[in-house]
């Protein structure tokens, strides 16, 4: 019996360590990942403060960041970023890697951070799935008594979004979810902007549970690179 019991126990021991050992590995693989995302966006984000203070000869080559007597290259993860919360959530913008450029685009056409569209889609329709039949109006954008504002397609949808958030709402001073809420949804109690701040800082982490955790009232330009409309067209 005694064989039996410390034989029992020991099968139980391996079993333990074994488990144990796993979700260890799962975990510290998971947190790389998260951490190796995380900086990539850092290194964009100084690239578009470069990019705004130099003149455009000095600008450093697309995934590329000048150093003293070194050139690191870097992948711009955004596009990757987007795709993974659309995924995430399902939503019918597919394929995701296809929308998760194209939003990134747009969002590099008009100098807003690339998280903004996504974030404020998924807190109006989830990101397009309970939107007007037919519209493909994501972002609840020209919805009111009047009528409803329809689109050939999502990316329509996103640049005619992307171009009046610029021109109405950033260019006008209101930089944080908070100051554009006062306009786009005055009447909201607050629960658009805190949802827009979870996605968008769920979206700098690539991690659900840490927006959640670490939602601001950040600027809608924290990861914005120069604009690329004719108002401001691109140097490089």
């Amino acid at each position: 019996m005694k064989k039996f019991f410390f034989a029992y126990a020991w099968l139980l021991l391996s079993a333990g360590i074994i488990i144990t050992g796993a979700a260890g590995i799962n975990f510290f693989y998971l947190a790389r990942n998260n951490q190796q995302l995380l900086d990539k966006l850092n290194v964009f984000k100084k690239q578009a403060i470069i990019a705004e203070d130099q003149p455009a000869s000095d600008l450093p080559v697309a995934g590329q960041i000048k150093g003293d007597n070194t050139i690191i290259e870097t992948q711009d993860a955004r596009a990757q970023i987007v795709s993974n919360f659309l995924e995430r959530y399902n939503s019918p913008m597919q394929p995701y890697d296809y929308y998760g450029q194209k939003l990134v685009e747009v969002a590099d056409r008009y100098g807003i951070d690339f998280r903004l569209l996504p974030s404020i889609a998924m807190q109006e329709s989830n990101l397009c799935k309970n939107i007007p039949e037919g519209t493909y109006n994501c972002l609840g954008f020209g919805i009111h008594e009047r009528g409803t504002l329809g689109f050939d397609s999502y990316e329509a949808c996103f640049e005619r979004a992307g171009r009046e958030l610029k021109k109405y709402y950033i260019d006008q001073g209101l930089t944080t979810p908070e100051e554009i809420m006062s306009k786009y949804t005055p009447s909201s109690n607050g629960s658009w902007a805190n949802s827009v701040m979870q996605w968008m800082a769920e979206m700098k982490y690539d991690d659900r549970q840490l927006g959640k955790e670490k939602k601001t009232n950040s600027s809608v330009l924290e990861y914005a690179k120069p604009s690329e409309t004719p108002e401001n067209p691109s140097e490089n």
